[in-house]
């Protein structure tokens, strides 16, 4: 039986990659991505050449399959994310599901590395022996189920949000009467932030900068 690598891949700056992943690339005989696109900036930034296939959560299981048939001949297979650790709110899980299903001789391998998650929480200043992270918040559907939920809760919650939402998203939680937000943006690049304060000043502070809302927000809300 083949292995199956999961590689985590930096989240901004190309020189968070670990030592242990780029020798796993280097190794492999193909990679799986979500956008290869984006993996195609890293692997040539580091003078990588491999085969690249897509997998994304609109192919995830579909292309499982492909996985799978190539590990049973044997081969190292890599998948990886747009950025950081795959299967925390992107794909790769279903992937990693129907390996361990199909195939429970194969070797299935985390090469950890950065994840906007941990990356938040660390410079957030806060007691993090317990938290509670729910990712990207549902659109329509359940989100004010999980709002209310976020209210009552004792420990901190993390989630992530897009720069178009975001604005929608402070709002929201200061009609909750959230009293204190951290938010960090652009980690681990050159214009990195992380602002802590209510979410009407942290809302106004992005009216005012419209040019700062962009990439990735981590969301973290104080109980």
């Amino acid at each position: 039986m083949g292995t199956l690598s999961i590689v985590a891949t930096p989240i901004g700056n190309l020189g968070d990659i670990t030592l242990r992943a780029l020798e796993t690339l280097k190794e492999c005989a193909v990679i799986y991505a979500e956008d290869t696109r984006v993996i195609a900036k890293l692997l040539a930034r580091y003078e990588i050449k491999k085969p690249l296939q897509r997998l994304d959560a609109v192919t995830e299981l579909k292309k499982a399959e492909d996985v799978i048939a190539r590990l049973e001949e044997g081969e190292h297979v890599v998948f990886v994310s747009d950025a950081g650790t795959p299967g925390i709110s992107d794909p790769g899980a279903r992937l990693v599901a129907s390996v361990r299903a199909r195939l429970p001789a194969a070797t299935i391998e985390a090469i950890p590395g950065p994840s906007a998650l941990t990356a938040a929480l660390s410079i957030a200043g806060m007691d993090t022996s317990s938290f509670t992270f729910l990712g990207f918040l549902p659109h329509k559907k359940g989100r004010q189920t999980a709002l209310k939920e976020i209210a009552k809760s004792e420990v901190p919650v993390v989630l992530y949000e897009s720069p178009h939402r975001i604005a929608r998203l402070l709002k929201e939680l200061e009609s909750l009467h959230i009293s204190r937000v951290t938010v960090a943006r652009e980690l681990t690049k050159i214009h990195e932030e992380t602002i802590t304060g209510t979410p009407s000043e942290i809302g106004a502070r992005f009216s005012a900068q419209p040019e700062t809302v962009r990439g990735e927000f981590v969301v973290i809300i104080v109980p």
